[in-house]
């Protein structure tokens, strides 16, 4: 088949989530279908580092997209009738580009990655005379049920500013959240209706979405290439996990998105305090780019560590005495609980933070807990007992390898499609 993949940002290096899904999707596509990426890159560097993808596909890209103001997002938060979402990555020269490739080549299948993507889907299906008989297939792959996101981030932001916990910038948080959340419910509804087959990443976002009126769904869950993600190829690298001189635990994640955030804010204030009473010892390491202001105000008070954005982030999820996910805002499958699993790091999470990872068992593969007195309870057995880490560490890697790996879920993808 010929497909024409629509991306919001470079599908290469693979670091981060939405970029190693795309990624992913990308590299197992292209090993039986004749693949066109059409992706924004921002600037010409971007552009040359794409250049190892060239050899599975051919790269279309186009600068961009432009910045939007803090200012033009608040305007457009009260006088549009569209989410956020669907604004954020607006480009005449993107749209261009797409009709372009549509009307000189014919594609089977046009898939956009992420909502940020399906403004350029819609306009596919109102090309004059277009059918499902005459025109591509359009598929979106969610990542997640965007507006279950905005609920839990308005819900979480508004009970924090009732409490009087930083009442101005969360109540404005809230309120934002709260006006998305009624937005984007209306806006995925238009798009479902308008695709031809929505892609999520697991049973409870299909769910949510079917309860705002989608209806043709193929779940495809995120997944980790378990022969990278392994203790064995770090072995075979001459490359050994990370060794700290004290109990270590490790996040890890893109550090400005808005539910990781929340997570490490949250564990900092009402987890680590309990923590530090029984093991002051115990360091806070937190993996990944772009950390946000409030991040690095903690790092400055000596609250937890930040390491930027690094290479490889196998080595730390490898060498972590315990591996942390107090996610208490999102959706979907986290990439990097997936990647945690499959190195063998000993997890303690929040419920939420392993939402829609089917099979997995508290006590089995990880350490579920939701109150702060209970993670942190969860986290110092862990710290008293290598044992029990040792045998969470080993379930978690069979269950990652048995359900996760991605050559199992390519299948689905192309099953959708045929």
């Amino acid at each position: 088949m010929k497909i024409l993949l629509l991306s919001p940002y470079p599908p290469y290096p693979p670091r981060g989530g939405g970029v190693m899904r795309i990624y992913q999707i990308l590299r197992g596509l292209a090993q039986r279908h004749t693949l066109t990426c059409l992706t924004f890159a921002p600037d010409a560097a971007a552009e040359a580092a794409l250049a190892p993808l060239r050899s599975l596909c051919r790269v279309v890209t186009v600068r961009g997209p432009a910045p939007r103001s803090a200012l033009r997002r608040a305007w457009t938060t009260f006088a549009s009738p569209l989410p956020d979402m669907a604004l954020r990555n607006a480009s005449p020269a993107f749209h261009a580009a797409l009709h372009d490739l549509v009307a000189r080549e014919r594609f089977d299948v046009v898939q956009a990655e992420s909502i940020e993507m399906a403004p350029y889907l819609m306009s596919l299906s109102s090309i004059d005379g277009a059918s499902s008989a005459n025109r591509p297939w359009l598929v979106l792959d969610q990542f997640n049920a965007e507006y279950v996101l905005q609920k839990r981030a308005a819900l979480t932001d508004l009970r924090a500013a009732l409490t009087f916990s930083n009442p101005v910038r969360r109540g404005a948080g809230g309120v934002y959240s709260l006006i998305q959340w009624v937005k984007l419910a209306r806006y995925e509804r238009a798009v479902m209706q308008t695709c031809d087959v929505t892609i999520v990443v697991s049973e409870e976002d299909r769910m949510a979405l079917e309860r705002i009126g989608g209806t043709r769904f193929v779940v495809a869950p995120n997944g980790v290439d378990t022969a990278f993600f392994s203790r064995a190829a770090l072995a075979h690298e001459h490359r050994a996990p990370l060794s700290f001189a004290v109990p270590t635990l490790v996040f890890s994640g893109t550090l400005d998105f808005r539910p990781n955030v929340d997570a490490l804010a949250w564990f900092v204030d009402a987890v680590l305090p309990q923590i530090h009473d029984r093991r002051s010892d115990v360091c806070l390491l937190a993996v990944g780019k772009r950390p946000a202001l409030a991040l690095r105000r903690l790092a400055e008070q000596g609250r937890l560590t930040l390491t930027g954005e690094v290479a490889d982030v196998r080595p730390y999820l490898a060498g972590a005495t315990v591996y942390i996910v107090p996610m208490r805002i999102g959706g979907g499958i986290r990439l990097k609980v997936l990647e945690a699993l499959a190195m063998e790091a000993p997890v303690v999470s929040t419920s939420l933070g392993v939402e829609g990872i089917g099979g997995l068992r508290d006590g089995v593969h990880c350490l579920l807990a939701d109150a702060p007195q209970q993670f942190a309870g969860s986290i110092l057995r862990l710290l008293d007992d290598p044992a029990t880490r040792r045998t969470l560490g080993a379930k978690g890697r069979e269950l990652a390898c048995a359900g996760y790996d991605w050559e199992t879920i390519i299948p689905r993808l192309e099953a959708a499609y045929h």
